[in-house]
């Protein structure tokens, strides 16, 4: 089980969902700059999502718990994140795969999902742990702006 107290975030909703998963993958940084970052290396990444909503849906949940852990575990787990060229790039630096880029990617995801459904839920909150001591918190911009 994960144990894990979170930044929260502020936001106008009824309900909140968090969810904690985990998934390991490998990854590098195709950056000069990147140092040993940029060899092929793996982590075990730590995720907790939080969506907000005011409306239940038709079986009384924000969103299903296990779908959440469905979309990123199931497409990312023991894979090599570069090779998700329908999300990360070795071309364009906005879409390497960083903690930074895959944290924003999880939100997108995630809220492209949530956008298909009748309650529309929001994902205010991606946290994402790449290793005990290093963690990236990503959050849409302000004003329903998801994009990076």
């Amino acid at each position: 089980m994960i144990q894990q107290i979170y930044p929260s975030v502020a936001h106008p909703y009824r309900y909140e969902l968090n969810k904690d998963f985990q998934f390991a993958a490998a990854h590098y940084i195709p950056s000069e700059h990147a140092g040993k970052c940029s060899r092929v290396h793996g982590h075990t990444y730590f995720v907790n999502v939080t969506i907000a909503g005011n409306e239940l849906d038709e079986s009384g949940f924000l969103v299903n718990f296990s779908m959440i852990k469905k979309l990123i575990h199931d497409r990312f787990d023991h894979s090599l994140l570069n090779e998700h060229t329908d999300s990360f790039s070795d071309a364009d630096a906005d879409r390497f795969p960083t903690t930074e880029i895959v944290a924003r990617t999880i939100h997108e995801i995630i809220q492209a999902y949530l956008d298909q459904s009748e309650n529309k839920p929001t994902c205010v909150q991606v946290f994402l742990r790449e290793t005990p001591t290093s963690y990236v918190v990503y959050r849409p911009l302000a004003g329903g702006t998801y994009g990076g």
